[in-house]
């Protein structure tokens, strides 16, 4: 595994203060048309909220955008490196130009950039978050423990937040909203996956508490043992049966739903035996069950 390079410097390094900046230098602050600015496809948060978005608009009316954007140049565009809730809210604000940096770097960088820069502002739901660490670690080759040095979280914090992607898209999303919180989805990864969907559409109709999802959790979970409990004792009453009336060691394999019988046999004269039995007259055996 990779070991993490890191910026060290951070982004505040990169983008200068508008004050001292010298617009000709390596440095400077431009201003950049926002139609020639491409979205960052590193971007991890995917939730932007309009209120958060009008409010900072409102700001940028009174008294402008006061950190410029991070952009990186892709060919004869731009493309977002940090910054597009400042964007957005500057086309919200009628503005056709913004602030920004100019800096060259990789894919691997620009990544970096975009997931640690949001992890480090928490402003990141549960499920951007955890895709964000697995990101780090799937794509740039970083350990928990890494990641966890430099967003300021536990390992076993980032660990549980990524078992998360393990769940439905449907209960993601119900996390990502807010329906369902953390606590909650912890729980439903504790249930069987075929159960996961109706206790989640369960909690979110019901409000439950996370005390009574662990609750609700704990009596499906036992009812599943006893309706297993019960099927096996059946089918082992009916491989008994099977047993005394062939004269020979019957195993039934599988559930109530689905399996197959294994009946042994030594001879020719044995088999044919087993074939007059199973096609013959069942009535005449009442003892006789399938």
């Amino acid at each position: 595994m990779a070991k993490p390079r890191g910026l060290g410097r951070g982004l505040a390094s990169l983008i200068p203060d508008k004050g001292t900046a010298d617009a000709s230098s390596d440095t400077g602050i431009v201003e950049i048309l926002i139609s020639l600015i491409d979205p960052n496809p590193f971007q991890p948060r995917k939730h932007f909220s309009p209120a958060e978005i009008a409010e900072l608009s409102q700001s940028i009316v009174a008294v402008g955008i006061l950190q410029p954007i991070l952009l990186r140049p892709v060919d004869s565009r731009y493309q977002l490196v940090a910054g597009e809730r400042r964007v957005r809210a500057a086309q919200a604000a009628g503005l056709d130009r913004v602030p920004a940096v100019i800096r060259s770097v990789s894919d691997a960088e620009s990544m970096e950039m975009a997931l640690v820069e949001n992890l480090q502002r928490r402003d990141l739901n549960p499920i951007e978050e955890a895709t964000a660490y697995w990101r780090l670690s799937e794509e740039l080759g970083w350990t928990q423990e890494s990641i966890g040095s430099r967003v300021g979280k536990s390992r076993s914090h980032i660990a549980n937040l990524v078992r998360l992607l393990g769940l439905t898209d449907a209960i993601r999303e119900r996390i990502a909203s807010g329906d369902l919180s953390v606590a909650h989805a912890k729980i439903l990864l504790s249930v069987a996956e075929d159960r996961r969907e109706g206790l989640a559409e369960r909690a979110v109709a019901e409000g439950w508490t996370v005390k009574r999802l662990q609750w609700e959790a704990e009596q499906t979970a036992a009812t599943k043992v006893a309706t297993t409990r019960d099927t096996d004792v059946h089918l082992r009453a009916i491989e008994v049966s099977l047993r005394r009336n062939l004269g020979t060691r019957v195993v039934l394999r599988g559930n109530a739903g689905k399996g197959r019988i294994e009946i042994p046999y030594r001879s020719v004269e044995e088999l044919e035996r087993f074939l007059e039995l199973l096609q013959g007259d069942r009535g005449s055996d009442p003892g006789f069950v399938v």
